[in-house]
């Protein structure tokens, strides 16, 4: 290695160390060796070939010193022969060895960034809603990428360099110090002048990349905001393209700015310890050579000295940054390990059983819940703000009790706020109730499997949510094994075949991101045909029609009529013309049941559903009046 190569390894060994200095947690340091521990015969190999890698660099330049006192005592043409063939030998089999040290070191780092990965993601896919609710998307994939990648380094390229440059530098100075310890110690005293300006410089550029990197994120952000269909329509809407054009082109000229700044710190400083690299050299070849002709050193030695020089300088400026590069692992460690810390809220109990099997009835017995608080199901990392939100735990819901028989369509009305989606959301088992119970076929859901759950329960939300996928895919999810006959038996249920089978694709058109390529009306439908694909005993709607008109109304009600058709169904409705047959009618106000009976039965009563009802029916009798 040159030592303009070392000057830039360095370097970037600063820029690109931890932004935070934390302690070396021995906890930490043990789960980092049960990570590595499926790697452990490759580790074991690598580090050993590594050390073999070491031997053969120091070997060269002591041959090297060999050929030349031979050339100059005028030695046999044999030994110059041998002694070239041997670092010919040397030299094959150090790339030999090179080659297959970088294929277990990526074998072992991609090994660690699989394990890594489908841990934290295996992990995150049981965390409770509220912590995607909480949780910055950004800072959730920067922890599956960037700190994964970091943490994989640690064996990939800072153990390996730690233990080969410990063996080189050691192997160098007993060869350097039989060889002339003069040269030796002087070249000990420049390494300060080559190694205090690289951390001083790398900290002063480390902060401008920083910077660089919060104006990229930045960048990024506004982006990935006004690029979506959402984000662009209310840019369009407000008028603000040209704004929005200033903003970004500050941020981006900042970076720019950065970016030449950068290249010139790092040319002045490359360029600097190049020339502190040069003159130590030259102070090898004039003490070397002023000692060669006094006859206190051969001239082979001088060669190989000069050799040794960057062998010494080399493994010295890298473990000067040793440090650097484990707290850098180590904190990319902790930060997946505090993913992987989180523990979830919902976890099937050792024992769970299947849902009975048969018509479902759903019942609450006596619920009582509130909403997780922060410090239970996120991180401040994670939300990007200094300390947890401390507010939450507040109760929702006061000793609510209800049931739907199988078969039974039961509907959930009530003001804004007042509880309705959270009961769909216990019953689906996204949260668990702090007290009292729900059940599934008479069976406590904290008792059956989470799977089981699924299968029983299907929910259609008012926003139903479609990947950037096909038609085909977005069905799947509800039942991977369907066929083809299956698919489009759905979809004409759910009133959309004819529609589908019009598009050039089919089931193989893409629907875009959160489906905004299909209308809200056919969105709606195409969930309802999911939940149709998946054949649940439990349907709940929460206000699945709320957000339509009048047309993709009616359409989407006659697909949820064949989606409720023999099920046990729980409707959350906003209209209530669209509730008027249910078997029974519950009222809620905050977090309370204030009535419950049929429709004739609750107008009757002259309480607070005929006081909604009034209000709905005068709202919309108005427009038509008009």
């Amino acid at each position: 290695m040159s030592m303009e190569s070392v000057a830039w390894s360095q370097l970037y060994r600063q820029m690109n160390g931890p932004t935070e200095q934390r302690p070396l947690r021995l906890a930490t340091a043990k789960r980092i060796l049960a990570f590595a521990h499926a790697h452990h015969r490759r580790l074991g190999l690598f580090l050993v070939l590594s050390i073999g890698s070491a031997l053969l660099a120091v070997a060269t330049p002591v041959l090297a010193g060999r050929v030349v006192d031979t050339i100059v005592g005028g030695g046999p043409v044999r030994t110059v022969v041998v002694l070239a063939v041997v670092i010919a030998v040397v030299a094959v089999l150090d790339a030999l060895l090179g080659i297959v040290i970088r294929w277990l070191s990526s074998r072992i780092g991609e090994g660690l960034i699989f394990d890594l990965r489908t841990a934290v993601f295996d992990h995150v896919q049981k965390m409770p809603v509220a912590f995607f609710t909480r949780t910055r998307t950004g800072a959730l994939v920067s922890r599956l990428n960037n700190d994964v990648i970091g943490a994989q380094r640690a064996f990939s390229s800072t153990l390996s360099g730690v233990v080969t440059n410990v063996v080189t530098l050691l192997l160098t100075l007993v060869v350097m110090m039989r060889l002339s310890w003069q040269i030796t110690l002087l070249a000990l005293v420049l390494l300060p002048v080559f190694v205090v300006p690289a951390r001083r410089m790398g900290e002063r550029l480390a902060g401008i990349q920083r910077e660089a990197a919060g104006l990229n994120a930045a960048m990024s952000t506004q982006m990935t905001e006004r690029f979506s269909a959402p984000g662009a329509t209310l840019v369009k809407l407000f008028g603000r393209p040209q704004q929005e054009s200033t903003e970004f082109g500050t941020r981006a000229g900042r970076v720019r700015d950065i970016g030449v700044r950068t290249a010139m710190l790092q040319t002045v400083f490359v360029t600097a310890l190049t020339l502190v690299s040069a003159l130590a050299l030259a102070l090898v070849y004039g003490l070397g050579g002023y000692l060669a002709l006094r006859g206190q050193l051969d001239p082979g030695a001088v060669v190989a000295l000069s050799l040794l020089l960057t062998r010494l300088y080399s493994p010295l400026t890298a473990l000067a940054s040793a440090r650097v590069d484990i707290m850098s692992a180590m904190v990319s460690f902790e930060r997946v390990f505090e993913i992987l810390d989180l523990t979830p809220l919902i976890q099937d109990a050792p024992d769970a059983k299947a849902v009975p099997d048969g018509p479902v009835a759903v019942e609450l017995d006596h619920v009582r819940f509130g909403y997780p608080s922060a410090d239970k199901v996120s991180l401040a990392s994670l939300e990007d703000v200094a300390t947890l939100d401390t507010r939450g735990g507040e109760e929702v819901l006061h000793n609510v009790s209800l049931r739907a028989e199988p078969g039974q369509l039961v509907a959930l009305v009530g003001s804004s706020g007042a509880g309705k989606s959270t009961i769909a959301q216990l019953v689906s088992r996204l949260y668990d109730v702090d007290s009292g119970s729900v059940r599934l076929g008479g069976q406590d859901v904290r008792e059956l499997t989470g799977r089981s759950i699924q299968d029983t329960v299907g929910l259609v939300t008012q926003d139903g949510h479609l990947f950037h996928d096909t038609i085909r895919a977005n069905l799947l999810l509800a039942r991977p094994e369907a066929s083809e006959d299956d698919l489009w038996d759905a979809l004409r249920r759910a009133r959309l075949g004819d529609l589908i089978a019009s598009l050039p694709d089919g089931l193989d058109t893409v629907v875009g991101e959160r489906g905004y390529r299909l209308s809200g009306g056919e969105r709606q439908r195409l969930t309802i045909a999911r939940l149709l694909l998946k054949q649940p005993r439990v349907v709940i709607l929460d206000e699945a029609t709320a957000s339509l008109d009048s047309t993709s109304e009616a359409a989407v009600q006659e697909a949820l009529a064949e989606a409720l058709d023999g099920r046990t169904a729980l409707v959350i409705a906003h209209r209530l013309s669209t509730i008027r047959n249910a078997d029974q009618i519950v009222v809620l106000e905050h977090g309370r049941v204030v009535e419950r009976g049929t429709h004739t039965q609750l107008l009757a009563a002259g309480g607070r559903y005929a006081e909604l009802y009034r209000t709905q029916f005068a709202d919309d009798s108005e427009p038509a009046a008009a």
